[in-house]
């Protein structure tokens, strides 16, 4: 498939917020190249979500990646760490907690800027957020211009053709409330969307870990029925 639109590579996790982020890449004009990563989360049935929103929403090519990180470990999303549980606001804000994986951001921009440099794209976006967010450090504003940075500075396409990377985060500094509103004034199918770090075998959502709960929130804050199956 060609196209005259400029190139994007957007980073599609299955969830909420990357769901989001396509749509809005989309509505944008941009032609939208999705990456997503096998990288031993726990989490799987996000992927088989990734697949087929790339499908239906119409992006141009769907590439994923497959990671060791489990490998690593670090993580209660990689490795045989316990996913807390029904935390409360103030407990989620305190400290990063243990679903944070060790330089995942990175790894994933650095994929998605390889790729971009190959497809001749200048447009990176991603579904990182500051607000309703678990803590993680690299979901901040200064991480991301940090990593701009290395992009321009650290390519070839960077350095020699006179054009400059741009990586966006268009839910950096919104709630989930107006990250769903949004989505669903783009006709974002959130019932085909998966956001639990715990799901069961069946990849029903668990409505206790602090994805679920901000998820939640969100749709309680926005006057609307999270469409997904619970446990």
């Amino acid at each position: 498939m060609t196209t005259d639109k400029e190139k994007a590579v957007v980073l599609l996790s299955g969830g909420l917020d990357s769901t989001t982020v396509l749509a809005m890449a989309m509505q944008q004009g941009y032609a939208c190249y999705c990456l997503s990563f096998s990288y031993g989360q726990r989490q799987t049935v996000e992927l088989a979500k990734a697949k087929e929103n790339a499908r239906r929403m119409g992006a141009v090519s769907h590439l994923v990646l497959n990671l060791d990180l489990d490998k690593i470990g670090g993580s209660a999303l990689t490795g045989a760490i316990a996913v807390p549980k029904n935390r409360s606001a103030e407990e989620m804000e305190s400290s990063i907690p243990v679903t944070y994986v060790p330089g995942r951001n990175t790894i994933f921009l650095s994929h998605a800027m390889a790729w971009a440099e190959v497809l001749g794209a200048f447009h990176i976006f991603i579904g990182i957020n500051v607000l309703d967010y678990s803590g993680y450090p690299d979901c901040r504003p200064e991480y991301l211009a940090a990593f701009e940075k290395v992009a321009n500075l650290g390519t070839r396409a960077g350095v020699e053709s006179g054009r400059s990377y741009k990586i966006h985060a268009p839910l950096m500094h919104l709630t989930k409330k107006e990250i769903i509103l949004i989505g669903k004034a783009l006709g974002v199918d959130y019932s085909r969307t998966h956001s639990c770090y715990d799901p069961d075998s069946e990849g029903k959502a668990c409505g206790r870990c602090d994805a679920c709960q901000l998820r939640l929130k969100g749709f309680h804050e926005a006057g609307l029925v999270d469409p997904v199956v619970y446990q």
